[in-house]
């Protein structure tokens, strides 16, 4: 029987673009990495939408956790590397052991932790290229929403509605999937 996470492994799979996005970010050997948000509720929305091929998303999501160097120029160095192995694209590499300062939370202590605070439930959702060119799914809010086509605040975003409900006007969910139920 496959799981949620073998369905959006199977959707990125297809999808020669988002692989060859997800061999760049292998090359940077970034710790506890994947490419998350729009990279896969795009795909998979699309998908269940029947539309083929893909919308590329306004950015590509990659996360990593290093603890150890928080600043931002190693994010900018990484997304200058990205853009030598395939340029043009929009990439937006962001350390997730340093995103927990302007939500004025406790450091995270990973990425799938740090997702866990994002404002809704299907853009916490990644995923990694193994070395043996295998898909981990990283969803520590699960993958029953996405696949459903529900979208929910998390546990933090229902504590910041009106950025949840700014942010969904915003990306125009609404009118691309129109399949989309939000729930509360």
């Amino acid at each position: 029987m496959s799981t949620g996470a073998d369905m959006i492994a199977a959707i990125v799979a297809a999808d020669p673009e988002a692989l060859a996005e997800l061999r760049a970010v292998r090359a940077l050997a970034l710790p506890d990495w994947c490419i998350a948000a729009g990279f896969v509720r795009n795909r998979v929305w699309d998908h269940l939408h029947g539309i083929a091929p893909p919308r590329r998303p306004a950015d590509i999501d990659v996360l990593y956790y290093d603890a150890g160097d928080l600043s931002k120029e190693r994010e900018a160095g990484y997304e200058q590397r990205l853009d030598a192995l395939l340029p043009g694209l929009p990439w937006q590499v962001r350390n997730q052991a340093r995103m927990h300062v302007w939500k004025n939370l406790p450091q995270h202590a990973s990425t799938a932790d740090s997702m866990i605070h994002w404002l809704e439930t299907v853009t916490a959702v990644g995923v990694r290229l193994e070395a043996d060119d295998s898909l981990t799914v990283i969803a520590p809010l699960g993958t029953d929403d996405l696949l459903g086509l529900r979208c929910r605040p998390t546990a933090y975003g229902r504590t910041r509605r009106d950025e949840y409900e700014a942010r969904i006007a915003a990306k125009r969910w609404r009118e691309l999937w129109p399949r989309v139920r939000f729930v509360e």
